[in-house]
């Protein structure tokens, strides 16, 4: 064995004798590898931004949405909501202009209906005859009567208040439906961008009234758009921030250009390799540069302070460098290393856009090791490289840190283990928030109008459910209408919904006008016959482009129910979706389907993305707990090393359920992201502690010389990882926010968990274990836990 550990030292010595010595070729060969990986950029294939790429393809919900869009020819939909600043919607001049925007509408590119009160197709029976025709015609010429009826019929109808116009008649609202087939992507931006120019245009002319628009559609766009602004100025303020501090850290100019150089080679290296290997870029995946460019800049900080230290103590350029890869080529090889295993572990996530960011950081992050061993020291030994010099020679703050922690060890793991628990106990407290119309926050127009139309419109999330009436024709069954109605009565009274549309609505109507518009027949009626006459009446006398395709499928066995809800937590929508399951299930399990929707998709997704995140995570920290046994050839300390990295993420999320309460989809994958980060800083304390340890010193001399080695390392990257994470915070959509937060905020406790909780915790480990030794030769004892490895 120990002429093993002779050969791997003299191995590596050569090794970074040959990068040293044809320093040149070094370079020539890194730029030749760097330019031969980001040739690969060229076949990055971007992927549209969209909701939806939150959800794996094959998630069997996200497989029923399609079956319902595609049964009901549901395709991309906006909603315009618009109100007087006072008064109701139902005057002459708000409805005239209401029909004047509905007529307007139609122009769309791509559209396919337009749905409000104005063409809303009302029926009506005199005698024995239908008549269906507009709601609204000629409203600039009605009169006070026939303004208040139709405030009753719309109001006092199921099938609109609450769908078309707000249950109080202050806002009325337009649904449009486009069907964009070829190019999607143009075809989606020639929609948006009509209707943005209609809305800009309906203000300027009426400034008595406030117009709103929202949908999916414009939800991608406005999220698109957002993430092409932030990125442009968000990733170019997170670089120069870490910049800054590591030259304030370093205190040296060419210090920064060996960064900058490491920085290109390494994201140049990243995206080449995203293209190489056929993984689609998502918008959001963008994040995964700022991190790759945190790692970076961490790695390249440990070495070339290293580099500036050897210079301080008069060695030349190139003894310096190769002192330096030879101290610090394995900790930044274990950091790589387990960097990367943690952000695979992103892979168990049921969503494709931090699949790809785990891959793009993994692969990185190990391109990061290479270049730092290779190509940075090449560079430092060519340049005249200089730092800080110190002013004098008392001791640092990190020696002192030391003598402080040894010295208070006992009172620190009290102290601090008492503070692990009450931020531990902050997560009780979080609820699991996840609202697709929220993921832009207020400064943004399209989030502004969510919350008008919520507040004082109508939900704008939706349970969507397919029912099968079991046969072709089945759908004017009058047992299968009866249960129907009886489901959409059973949504109507849980308190989490606002609004429910169904086809027994219309064939009550129906049954009431057949009957001389008497109430008491606002019914289904006895006959299953009477109900099919009814509706095949019904739908001869729709117009153009107002069938009912969107409510019943082709072969007319299934009908389409709507349920919108109100403002409700991930949990409460999972817990609705699960008694209306179990009511379909008692009352009729011929139907029984659960719901579907970007809302329940998501609700279910972020649930099942935590689940399958714990496993991805437990399984990194359990490759990292064995691979850091194998390292520092103790069990018992392969173990204490993920204390420190699982817990600052725990505390984070303590911290946010005290301070907000709600998070959404980035809860599910942030211990990963931290994990991933954070045991860098873990690895580099313990090397140095166990490099003591195994040279004979005692624990307390082993735990200040961790200190004065790498505390100040530490620390500066810490507030490179901190500062260019807390970026984020300044994003304007939630989920970076909420995920740059806390993971910056991890990254700082993970600090404090290194300095001021790990050093006490292996100090009174190795107290315990060397007394269970029994009272003899401490130092053999001592001997055998850290044997010796050169």
């Amino acid at each position: 064995m120990a002429w093993f550990h002779r050969e791997r030292k003299l191995t590596l010595d050569v090794f970074i004798s040959h990068v040293l010595k044809h320093r040149w070729l070094t370079i020539l060969l890194s730029t030749l590898v760097i330019l031969a990986l980001a040739a690969g950029a060229a076949r990055i294939v971007s992927v549209v931004v969209d909701v939806r790429n939150h959800f794996s393809a094959n998630d069997p919900r996200i497989i029923e949405l399609d079956r319902l869009e595609n049964t009901y020819a549901l395709t991309d939909s906006a909603l315009i909501a618009m109100a007087p600043k006072e008064g109701t919607i139902f005057t002459p001049q708000v409805l005239t202009v209401l029909t004047e925007l509905t007529d307007r509408l139609w122009f769309t590119p791509y559209v396919s209906r337009v749905d409000s009160i104005a063409n809303h197709s009302h029926s009506e029976g005199r005698e024995d005859e239908l008549i269906v025709a507009p709601l609204v015609e000629n409203p600039e010429l009605l009169s006070e009567s026939e303004i208040e009826r139709i405030k009753e019929i719309a109001l006092g109808t199921e099938e609109i208040a609450g769908r078309f116009v707000s249950r109080d008649g202050r806002v009325a609202g337009i649904a449009v439906t486009f069907v964009v087939q070829d190019d999607r992507q143009s075809g989606k931006v020639e929609v948006t961008d009509f209707l943005r120019e209609a809305i800009f245009e309906s203000r300027a002319a009426h400034p008595d009234m406030e117009f709103h628009l929202t949908g999916d559609i414009v939800l991608n766009r406005a999220m698109s758009d957002a993430l092409n602004a932030e990125f442009s100025w968000l990733g170019p303020l997170a670089l120069v921030t870490m910049l800054v501090v590591a030259v304030l850290v370093l205190g040296s100019v060419l210090g920064m250009v060996a960064i900058i150089i490491m920085l290109l080679a390494v994201l140049l290296s990243a995206l080449g390799f995203t293209g190489w290997a056929g993984l689609k870029l998502y918008g959001e995946s963008a994040a995964a540069l700022i991190v790759l460019m945190a790692v970076t800049i961490a790695h390249s900080v440990h070495i070339i302070e290293a580099v500036l230290l050897g210079i301080r103590k008069g060695q030349d350029r190139q003894e310096a460098a190769f002192k330096a890869i030879k101290k610090n080529i394995w900790p930044v090889f274990l950091t790589s290393l387990t960097t990367a295993i943690g952000f695979l572990s992103l892979n168990f996530s049921d969503m494709p856009p931090f699949r790809i960011m785990g891959n793009i950081v993994a692969f990185g992050a190990m391109c990061a090791f290479v270049y730092s061993v290779t190509l940075l020291p090449a560079f430092l030994s060519l340049v005249p490289i200089q730092g800080w010099k110190p002013k004098t020679e008392r001791r640092s703050f990190f020696d002192w840190l030391g003598e402080f922690v040894v010295h208070r060890r006992i009172l620190l793991l009290w102290t601090t283990g008492v503070a692990v628990v009450v931020f531990v106990f902050g997560i009780s407290r979080i609820e699991l928030q996840e609202n697709w119309l929220e993921l832009l926050d207020e400064n943004y127009e399209f989030r502004r109008s969510a919350d008008f139309i919520s507040d004082r419109y109508t939900g704008l999330e939706t349970f969507e459910y397919s029912l099968s009436a079991g046969s072709e024709g089945g759908i004017t069954d009058i047992n299968y209408l009866q249960q129907v109605d009886d489901f959409a009565k059973w949504l109507r009274e849980q308190p989490e919904i606002a609004h429910v549309f169904a086809l027994p609505d219309i064939i009550k109507r129906l049954n009431m006008n057949l009957n001389g518009d008497d109430p008491e027949y606002y019914r289904l009626p006895d006959e299953s016959d009477l109900a099919a006459q009814y509706l095949l009446l019904y739908e001869f006398s729709l117009p153009v482009g107002r069938d009912l395709n969107n409510l019943i499928d082709v072969a007319r066995s299934e009908t389409r129910l709507t349920a919108v809800l109100g403002s409700l937590t991930t949990l409460e929508k999972l817990e609705l979706d699960r008694r209306a399951q179990n009511w379909l299930r008692d009352n009729a399990p011929s139907m029984e389907s659960g719901a579907t929707g970007v809302s329940v998709v998501g609700a279910h997704s972020i649930q099942r993305n935590i689940e399958k995140m714990l496993i991805g995570t437990i399984t990194a920290m359990s490759i990292v707990s064995l691979l850091l046994v194998f390292v520092f050839k103790s069990v018992r300390l392969g173990l204490i090393s993920l204390i420190p990295n699982f817990i600052p993420a725990a505390m984070a999320m303590g911290l946010w359920g005290y301070l907000v309460g709600d998070v959404g989809v980035s809860a599910s994958v942030v211990t990963a992201i931290a994990f991933g980060i954070v045991v860098d800083d873990t690895i580099h304390f313990m090397t140095k502690y166990v490099e003591s340890r195994r040279g004979g010193h005692s624990s307390a001399e082993a735990i200040q010389y961790a200190f004065s080695s790498v505390g100040r390392a530490l620390f500066s990257t810490t507030a490179v990882f901190a500062l260019g994470l807390l970026v984020f915070s300044m994003s304007g959509m939630t989920n970076n926010q909420d995920l740059g937060l806390l993971v910056g905020i991890t990254v700082v406790f993970a600090l404090f968990a290194d300095f001021l909780f790990l050093p006490p915790l292996l100090m009174v480990l190795d107290k315990i274990v060397h007394a269970d030794k029994g009272d003899g030769a401490a130092a053999g004892a001592e001997s055998d836990a850290y044997p010796v490895n050169s």
